[in-house]
């Protein structure tokens, strides 16, 4: 009796499980979610970016946290027009980005410390835990590459 009464719970868990699992692996072949980028200079963390997906599949990343405490209340000085002297801390920085099956491109990132805009490509790397972008003007080959890192837990702003 114990017998018939536990094994549908133990099903209901199980299958739970393998769904949850499954959703897991299909977040890591997209790049939605959150990334920790990378310090070029220091090769230390920097800020973490948020992307997401409009209603047609669009990409864009927002600068969602500034890692360093001290440099959160940072503006776009270099940035032209409506962007010049907004906070860093909450800009859109990549926009109008395109793609399927780990390759993204067409899309259009800012560098905040310049306040440049340049083309942009992504690509999913190390089975969706590493993200390549790619900023380059005219040619992909003359850019610049940063590899940023998929957060696994969201972070407060705290």
């Amino acid at each position: 009796m114990l017998r018939r009464k536990l094994l549908p719970t133990v099903l209901q868990t199980l299958l739970l499980a393998s769904i949850s699992f499954m959703a897991q692996a299909a977040d890591m072949n997209s790049p939605l979610g959150q990334w920790r980028t990378i310090d070029d200079e220091t090769g230390k963390p920097k800020s973490i970016v948020t992307i997401t997906a409009d209603d047609k599949g669009t990409l864009s990343g927002q600068v969602t946290l500034i890692l360093d405490p001290a440099k959160r209340q940072k503006v776009c000085e270099a940035c032209k027009g409506e962007l010049h002297n907004q906070p860093i801390q909450g800009l859109t920085i990549i926009r109008n980005m395109h793609g399927t099956d780990g390759k993204y491109e067409d899309g259009i990132i800012l560098d905040p410390e310049s306040g440049k805009e340049y083309s942009a490509t992504m690509k999913l790397k190390d089975k969706g835990q590493k993200l390549e972008v790619r900023g380059f003007i005219g040619f992909s080959l003359l850019g610049r590459s940063q590899t940023w890192e998929r957060v696994e837990s969201n972070l407060s702003n705290g």
